[in-house]
């Protein structure tokens, strides 16, 4: 459905509690991109650390179950050390 090794952004002029910006996974198309703007649908929790990820689709995208996020997130994080909330 998406191409495996999508672009990790983040959301300006936030402070994730890693003292960085808030990252996210943007489900969208393969092409390079300065901004994207979607809808946030879920949020990848890192188990062992402080850096969670949002989940962000298109605006017109169709929903995706958690089995497509953790496809779509394979590239980056390891299974079995983080958990989706909805």
């Amino acid at each position: 459905m998406y191409p495996r090794d999508f672009p990790r952004g983040f959301v300006p002029g936030t402070l994730a509690p890693d003292g960085d910006e808030l990252d996210a996974y943007f489900l969208g198309g393969p092409e390079p991109m300065e901004t994207a703007h979607g809808i946030c649908v879920a949020i990848i929790h890192r188990v062992d650390d402080d850096d969670d990820k949002l989940v962000v689709l298109p605006v017109d995208a169709p929903p995706l179950g958690d089995d497509d996020i953790a496809a779509a997130v394979e590239f980056q994080e390891i299974p079995g050390r983080y958990c989706i909330i909805r």
